[in-house]
């Protein structure tokens, strides 16, 4: 089965239009639609912000409901550029607070995550599809964490929030061995989000200016 991960942060389209300054809502509905028809399993990257759309958390449970998807919650992180402030992150607490407003403890199942998942994953009982929560800012599984990033234009991040990144484009094209570079940034992974162990230090923005962007990073 192909896998496809498909970034939607609102099942409005007036909303959608307010935060991707497109009026492709439609299209990209229809498109999801398409996929789950040909057999692909989707996944749907949703960030909740307080203030932006941690109002439609049970309107994404209901969509794992009628559909065979995976919905997973991001908790809102700081990247360089994204105006990131701690009060704006919806987290892992809150968002089963919320689930829990609806769904009687007894539906709410937790799945078997994969060894090293960085998602909590749990389904409500009887749903065709299921939901995760990536709860990098308030509950950090780097303990667990075997993942290494390489961005659109070939650099290597061993962390998304590290400032560091090791230049394997240009070895590549230069015919050089790239094994000694990976095993540079696999021995300098941080034992917790790039070395920013303590909530001060991790909600210092000048920690996150020198971070590209989520947009510019890929991978």
């Amino acid at each position: 089965m192909h896998t496809l991960n498909i970034s939607l942060d609102t099942l409005d389209a007036s909303r959608f239009k307010q935060i991707t300054f497109r009026d492709y809502f439609d299209r990209v509905y229809q498109n999801i639609m398409l996929l789950i028809q040909s057999g692909f399993q989707v996944k749907i990257n949703a960030v909740l912000m307080k203030g932006v759309n941690e109002d439609e958390i049970l309107d994404f449970i209901q969509f794992t409901k009628d559909h065979p998807v995976v919905f997973r919650f991001i908790e809102f992180m700081p990247f360089d550029g994204n105006q990131w402030n701690r009060d704006k992150t919806v987290s892992y607490k809150e968002i089963m607070d919320q689930i829990a407003t609806k769904y009687a403890p007894e539906e709410i199942l937790r799945i078997q995550d994969e060894p090293n998942d960085t998602t909590k994953n749990h389904k409500i009982k009887g749903a065709q599809g299921s939901f995760g929560i990536i709860s990098t800012v308030t509950n950090p599984f780097c303990d667990s964490c075997n993942r290494l990033r390489l961005t659109a234009n070939g650099q290597l991040k061993n962390c998304l929030f590290s400032q560091k990144e090791q230049d394997l484009l240009s070895a590549f094209r230069n015919k050089e061995d790239l094994k000694p570079i990976i095993k540079k940034a696999v021995l300098g992974k941080k034992a917790v989000r790039a070395g920013m162990e303590t909530p001060e230090t991790f909600e210092d923005t000048n920690q996150h200016k020198q971070n590209r962007s989520m947009i510019t990073i890929g991978g």
